[in-house]
């Protein structure tokens, strides 16, 4: 029989097997149950904020003397024992048998794993982007550098053939100042090689993703420019990144992220024919992240709205064959979409495929099941279930919009999928 106890997060130690008792989009790791395996692990949890955690004695890997240290002896040698309030004793159903407690899975571990790496990925890129965002005017070569190399990284994941996961993170990933051109450059560079960009074009595209808005303000508490400030954040953008020695192609696609293909765009109100390839990419992407992500949150699109809109009332604006390959890159309902399956049950989508867009990953509303436990089910290996339609927040019922906790802001980064007998494969 396994039994639980409640113990303060400082107390925790590498090899606790523990329960996150929080919304799945709350904390940063894939899954809710867990062994914690490294410091970094352990100090994120601790950094969570929580009052407790709850912690399983009988499946952890420490030794009775380490848990002595722990201030949870007692929880070890008796987990009957009176506690006091703040520990709470839990007993759990026991397995039919002995044989039908296995470890946790070799599967949701490694799943575990991949969204750690990729969380942790993008928590890099967020301070790198930063730092290089601070250097860009007095440190020019230090911040290309950091740049060029930030891509670079992109790359090793993005150029090889096979397939790609969009991934949705998670409440505490983003980071306000980062999260926009982080967005922008991992969504330009897929939909740069959906397109059939080579190495040296994508290499040029996510130098101009990741730069567009190097010249705006952007960190907390900045002061809402007006329109004509606003339109100014080009031509910043676009003297900042010359000065840090960017090529001409990276400059003619940042000068180029808001000018539409019907002319409607700004600085220059230029029309398709007068955009670069790069150029069309940089804009539709940032048009779609915008939507998702303005900067009142209220006022943000779910992803599937935001899509749905590009392409009944504002495909106009963009080339036509880059729409249709965004909308296959992003699956029709992109990660961070509300959805309702064909069965009726409710879902949130966290990850797509990009070769197999119509089979997300989704996080299925479930009474059953406490929300802290729930676990993304993969429609890829359910060929029972699929996606009736998607839903505005509105259209929830209470109990689903607490249950999934739908993000107000979009942070995407991505990750080689895992081929089927190749458990080992690495996360982006």
């Amino acid at each position: 029989m396994n039994s639980s106890v409640l113990i303060n997060p400082q107390a925790l130690r590498v090899g606790m097997y523990i329960q996150l008792e929080v919304g799945w989009m709350r904390h940063p790791f894939p899954v809710n149950s867990f062994r914690i395996a490294s410091d970094s692990q352990l100090q994120t949890v601790q950094a969570l904020g929580l009052d407790a955690i709850r912690y399983f004695p009988d499946r952890s890997d420490i030794v009775a003397s380490e848990a002595a240290d722990a201030g949870i002896a007692d929880a070890v040698s008796d987990a009957h024992a009176t506690i006091d309030a703040r520990v709470e004793v839990q007993q759990l159903p026991a397995p039919a048998s002995d044989a039908a407690a296995p470890e946790p899975e070799a599967a949701p571990a490694r799943s575990a794993q991949r969204w750690q790496c990729c969380d942790a990925r993008y928590r890099a890129a967020a301070q790198d982007y930063v730092q290089l965002q601070t250097n860009a005017a007095t440190e020019p070569a230090q911040a290309m550098a950091r740049a060029g190399a930030m891509v670079q990284s992109y790359l090793q994941d993005v150029v090889p053939t096979g397939d790609l996961v969009i991934r949705l993170l998670s409440e505490t990933s983003g980071n306000r100042q980062a999260e926009h051109p982080i967005n922008v450059t991992v969504l330009s560079l897929l939909l740069g090689k959906a397109l059939g960009m080579g190495a040296a074009q994508l290499q040029e595209l996510g130098m101009a993703a990741l730069l567009h808005d190097i010249g705006k303000d952007s960190a907390p508490g900045a002061p809402v420019p007006t329109r004509a400030q606003y339109e100014r954040h080009v031509g910043d953008s676009v003297a900042l990144a010359m000065g840090m020695g960017a090529s001409s192609e990276v400059l003619t696609a940042i000068a180029q992220h808001h000018e539409f293909a019907d002319g409607s765009g700004f600085p220059l109100h230029l029309i398709d024919e007068d955009l670069s390839p790069a150029g069309k990419v940089l804009c539709l992407v940032n048009a779609y992240d915008r939507q998702c992500n303005p900067e009142h949150a209220q006022t943000g699109q779910t992803p599937h709205e935001a899509l749905s809109a590009l392409y009944s009332q504002q495909r106009e604006r963009f080339d036509a064959v880059m729409l249709r390959a965004f909308i296959r890159m992003m699956g029709v309902y992109p990660p961070g979409s509300v959805v309702q399956l064909a069965d009726g049950r409710y879902a949130m989508v966290v990850s797509v495929n990009s070769s197999r867009p119509l089979k997300p990953e989704v996080l299925v509303y479930d009474a059953s099941v406490p929300a802290a436990l729930a676990q993304p089910l993969d429609l890829e290996k359910c060929a029972g279930i699929s996606i009736r339609r998607s839903l505005r927040l509105d259209q929830l019922p209470r109990e689903v919009l607490s249950y999934l906790s739908p993000r107000q802001r979009i942070c995407y980064f991505f990750e080689r999928a895992v081929e089927p007998g190749n458990a080992q494969a690495g996360a982006a």
